[in-house]
């Protein structure tokens, strides 16, 4: 009988640092876990002037929370530097964004080092270790390396990048050969995947066999497209919540019967946001009939505001959204409304609803689940329509939504108009394609299908 799930990511969510989250890793984490539980580890988001300290471990019901601090250099060096710095953007096809400083990526391989000999004393022989995201890479091997002879699976939320990108990461085959070290990996999307196996096959010499497993010297591992999903049914019963239905009816009074369309994003250059203003205002120019009769509301929770780049992004946002008001808007219609600030995720939920259009586009994005709840919040028989781009991993699943390229400012632009007009029996149509590839491929099916990969 298998021991337990053991999951590992950057940051844990305990029950004590909880409100009402977002959405995304964490909720996806709570869902992998389920009635069964076990033990979740990773950063507790705590920086330590001094020396960490021994990891602390706090039981709720059947799952126990494993937390250990960062010292400021490693915060500095392993989590603002090389995960932030330079993966992160290359990782989203933004080499001019990223910074390679070998002290940095030394700091990222001793975190995990550190995490590895930490996680290793609270490992049983049977547990099965399931790591997510960037940040953790390399902590598969660690373990090996420690004696762990378990099931290691590791699961990336952004996007792959391609191989020639990848390539310029000075240490681009040290992270591949971290990769290969797991028994199972798994991407968000078929090209993603597409990408480490053309990667691996030319620069590591690997080959995928006869069973689609990916074959690199004595090592054998399972690489699939696994993608993420959301809890539909939850996403549902948060939009009928009467707090979301309080605050929908808040927003809805200050449109005066204008659509909305709607984007909702972490404030990062990987979300296109400057672009789909653009895209707007293109709209606004080729289609006037639109001019006060709808409104784009784009909201931006904050991130690394203490970064240059994403300081030079919010202003760039700002400015954009200010001259679009400028050119198109009066003194009873305001076209563009920008909110740099997080709402909960019962009150999105309410705002996705209330939307006629569903703005996601992405300039590269693993998949963004933020699709999928503005799918499964709508009214099926008066549904918004998703604009959604095509280098986001959710196209391949959203086969109903208007995909766009974001790149080509007039074509999402005119996709918008397509979406303001476009009749009822069609958007029926498309929400129910849409709902049903979201339920089919919701975020327990997500576990499920990995778990029984990596229980294989």
């Amino acid at each position: 009988m298998a021991g337990r799930l053991v999951i590992v990511s950057n940051r844990v969510d305990p029950p004590a640092a909880r409100g009402n989250p977002a959405g995304g890793l964490a909720v996806g984490i709570r869902a992998a876990f389920g009635k069964a539980g076990g033990l979740w580890f990773g950063w507790s988001g705590e920086v330590t002037d001094g020396e960490v300290g021994p990891t602390r471990l706090q039981r709720s019901g059947p799952l126990t929370y494993a937390l250990t601090d960062l010292t400021a250099a490693e915060h500095d060096g392993y989590y603002a530097g090389f995960a932030n710095r330079a993966l992160w953007p290359a990782f989203h096809s933004r080499l001019d964004l990223a910074s390679f400083e070998r002290s940095q990526f030394d700091a990222w391989r001793q975190v995990n080092r550190r995490f590895a000999t930490e996680l290793m004393a609270n490992l049983g022989a049977d547990d099965r270790v399931w790591v997510h995201d960037y940040h953790l890479i390399p902590l598969g091997r660690e373990l090996r390396r420690l004696g762990f002879t378990g099931r290691l699976g590791f699961f990336l939320h952004i996007p792959f990048p391609p191989r020639r990108l990848f390539q310029a990461l000075p240490w681009h085959r040290s992270i591949a050969e971290d990769m290969c070290g797991y028994d199972v990996v798994g991407f968000q999307s078929h090209a993603d995947l597409d990408e480490f196996e053309s990667y691996v096959e030319r620069e590591l010499d690997g080959l995928v066999d006869d069973e689609g497993m990916l074959r690199v010297g004595d090592r054998r591992l399972r690489a699939d497209a696994i993608p993420i999903g959301i809890d539909v049914d939850e996403v549902i019963r948060l939009a009928n919540s009467q707090d979301s239905r309080r605050q929908a009816q808040a927003l809805a009074s200050t449109l005066h019967g204008r659509a909305l369309i709607l984007g909702v994003d972490r404030l990062d250059y990987s979300k296109g946001i400057p672009d789909r203003l653009r895209a707007f205002d293109s709209m606004l120019r080729d289609h006037a009939d639109w001019r006060g009769k709808t409104t784009l509301i784009q909201i931006c929770a904050p991130s690394r505001e203490d970064v240059q780049e994403y300081q030079d992004l919010r202003r760039v946002v700002e400015r954009r959204a200010g001259h679009i008001n400028g050119r198109h808007g009066d003194a009873e219609w305001t076209p563009v409304r920008y909110v740099n600030r997080s709402y909960n995720r019962r009150t999105l939920a309410g705002f996705f609803r209330l939307a006629r259009v569903g703005l996601v586009t992405p300039l590269r994005d693993g998949l963004n689940l933020v699709a999928e709840e503005f799918v499964a919040a709508q009214v099926p028989e008066d549904p918004g329509v998703l604009v959604l781009s095509r280098f986001a991993g959710a196209a391949e699943i959203l086969q109903g939504a208007v995909i766009v390229n974001p790149y080509d400012i007039d074509m999402t632009g005119a996709a918008l108009n397509q979406a303001l007009a476009m009749p009822i029996e069609e958007r029926r149509d498309r929400h129910a394609r849409m709902l049903a590839a979201t339920r089919a491929n919701d975020v327990h099916r997500w576990r499920d299908r990995f778990l029984e990969a990596l229980d294989g």
